[in-house]
């Protein structure tokens, strides 16, 4: 019997559900029995490194591809119910945009096709847009590119918003930009979940953290509670000039990273650690002691569960 329930007459608290949801590629198994809930509201960055099934899980959310095994629901629905419904908006890396044409006539076009769109100008404001609305797009930088497949996902007034690396090629002022428009749009109570390379982001942005690696998830938590996981502190000051010989030896130091003339050692026991760079070094200079970043907590997780997988 054909479902008849209007979509929005069904009150919900969840957004995304997958249910051991499994998805190969010949011998490749992209996604391994995956199990993920994203709530109403909810803004959740995806992390995971480069092959670990974040692009295939969005395509699956997406209805883009089907799962092998397991289920995926979107607001209780199959990602094609939801996705002609108009209520999933979607920003994918390999998203192309046709030339000769204004910024506001696509925007404007592309509003035409949903049944609860958007006006043209709440999109322009949301995406950072309006100063470029009478430009042609194939003159956009790569940024502002960037800005206008941000604007054409937000066109149907989705009450999901998913983007894949949505902020690769923009610069600083873009991503800023794109950033304000973000929270913005999540403030009225939409859902947002986002892939991105850019932990800093994630840590800022989201209200939830999703690592994934080998197509499982390894963690799943607020930024604070994803740094939490990683052990150790971090202690860092300026090289100075001085030699990097010995930093690996002093006590508790796992991992030594220079960035130019900033030192930072990851150390389990940072108390044995400044004691013995003083006693070695003399003074210090810019001596910093801090917790693990994000990225910290990132490497972490991905090697441990690549360590199980070997093992």
């Amino acid at each position: 019997m054909a479902d008849t329930v209007p979509f929005m007459d069904v009150p919900l608290t969840t957004a995304i559900e997958l249910d051991a949801v499994t998805k190969c590629f010949g011998e490749v198994r992209a996604v391994d029995s995956l199990n993920l809930a994203i709530g109403r509201g909810e803004t959740v960055a995806l992390l995971g490194p480069n092959g670990a099934g974040k692009s295939t899980t969005i395509g699956m959310m997406l209805g883009l591809l089907a799962p092998d095994r397991g289920t995926v629901k979107v607001f209780n629905r199959s990602p094609a119910q939801v996705v002609a419904a108009g209520m999933v908006g979607a920003m994918l890396q390999d998203g192309g945009l046709p030339g000769g044409v204004k910024v506001s006539e696509l925007i404007a076009f592309a509003r035409s096709v949903y049944p609860r769109s958007m006006p043209t100008r709440g999109v322009l404001a949301i995406a950072g847009l309006e100063e470029l609305a009478g430009q042609r797009v194939d003159k956009l930088s790569g940024g502002q590119r960037q800005r206008v497949r941000f604007a054409l996902a937000l066109a149907g007034n989705p009450d999901l918003l998913v983007l894949d690396e949505p902020t690769v090629g923009m610069d600083v002022e873009s991503r800023r930009a794109f950033w304000a428009g973000m929270r913005a749009y999540a403030a009225d109570g939409h859902t947002l979940l986002f892939a991105t390379h850019y932990l800093e982001e994630a840590d800022a942005q989201a209200d939830r953290v999703v690592v994934i690696t080998r197509g499982h998830v390894v963690a799943s938590g607020s930024g604070a509670e994803i740094k939490r996981s990683a052990r150790g502190q971090v202690v860092s000051f300026d090289l100075d000039g001085t030699s990097l010989f010995g930093l690996e030896g002093l006590p508790g130091v796992v991992e030594v990273e220079v960035h130019g003339q900033r030192v930072r050692l990851r150390t389990n026991d940072a108390d044995a650690t400044v004691a013995a760079l003083i006693r070695e070094r003399g003074m210090v200079r810019n001596l910093q002691l801090g917790g693990p970043s994000l990225e910290d907590a990132f490497v972490a997780l991905t090697e441990n569960d690549e360590a199980k997988e070997s093992a």
